[in-house]
């Protein structure tokens, strides 16, 4: 620990021409006492590290020393890749992993460029949870992490909305998807992929062995279509409704937006007054009222009449609510 500790303080002094002791305290997450002890430390080992006193002092390597500890490590270099999604390393487990190889690339360069990491941090930040969430990190995440990056089968226990079961499976990928992760495996054994939520995960233990990754398995393309199976899975029902132009605008913002353009794409002509005529495939009635009700008096529905009813009924009682 002490010693990761020193070549991270090593390889910071490199990059800069000086740090004060707050600042490498704060980089380095120690007391400013730790790292007055680290220095002499550093320095008792023939590293020229200088201590400048007085207020604008701080620390610095002297006669244009350089160490030679900037060869990335494989899971360094992996981790460099992901160095635009901060928070996703820090759920994983590999923010100091990543920290060390930014820290070993930024020694490696020439000084008018040190500073390139921390500029574009300051123009590109990614954000992945949805507005008005608090996402929560599922505690067996690094553990699945770690069996991902390692190719290494786990056992594992899962909560599915029936019961509890026991899985054992090949970890390909994770994805984070709106502030959620879930992992993309296969059943182990030449079993079929599927995908599961971490948080759903009740316990998990890495196997000895390594398992075999198929060649052609592409992480985005299975994604992308288990998210579309997903999306056309839960649409079991339909309504037809009638909408205004300002409805039809307004559409792919109350509903799933490709299923918004199916059902407008299939749309016949308007009528004398401008609306149209759509049958919308939906979850249920339930999640179309909810759906539907935001936007207002730019949609009617015709289609099933008990939606249609329940409708009427929230027209009546907002007309109460605000009179005639």
């Amino acid at each position: 620990m002490r010693a990761a500790r020193l070549i991270k303080m090593v390889l910071l002094l490199q990059s800069r021409p000086s740090m004060t002791a707050a600042e490498l305290a704060r980089e380095l997450e120690v007391s400013e006492r730790t790292v007055t002890r680290d220095a002499q430390a550093l320095s008792e080992a023939g590293i020229p590290v200088y201590a400048d006193r007085g207020r604008a002092g701080g620390y610095r390597l002297v006669g244009g020393y350089r160490t030679r500890l900037t060869g990335l490590a494989r899971s360094e270099a992996e981790a460099l890749f992901l160095s635009g999604v901060p928070g996703a390393l820090r759920e994983m487990g590999l923010g100091d992993t990543a920290s060390a190889a930014r820290l070993k690339v930024s020694a490696a360069l020439l000084p008018s460029l040190r500073d390139a990491s921390r500029t574009a941090a300051q123009r590109f930040h990614l954000d992945a949870p949805s507005w008005f969430q608090e996402p929560e990190t599922p505690g067996l995440l690094p553990a699945v992490a770690e069996a991902v990056w390692d190719d290494r089968r786990i056992t594992a226990r899962y909560r599915s909305r029936e019961a509890e079961v026991g899985r054992e499976l090949e970890p390909y990928g994770l994805v984070l998807k709106a502030g959620v992760w879930y992992l993309c495996a296969r059943v182990a054994d030449g079993g079929s992929f599927r995908v599961y939520r971490i948080d759903r995960f009740t316990a998990v233990e890495a196997a000895g062995e390594r398992f075999e990754r198929a060649e052609d398995f592409d992480l985005p393309d299975f994604w992308a279509e288990r998210a579309e199976q997903f999306a056309r899975s839960i649409l079991r029902a339909e309504v037809e409704v009638r909408l205004s132009k300002e409805g039809v605008r307004r559409l792919p913002y109350a509903v799933d937006p490709p299923t918004a353009r199916e059902a407008l794409g299939s749309a016949g002509d308007p009528d004398a007054e401008g609306r149209v005529t759509v049958t919308l495939a939906v979850e249920s009635e339930e999640v179309a009222h909810t759906q539907l009700t935001a936007l207002g008096p730019e949609v009617e529905v015709l289609a099933p009449e008990r939606l249609r009813a329940r409708f009427a009924g929230d027209a009546l009682r907002l007309a109460g609510l605000y009179g005639t």
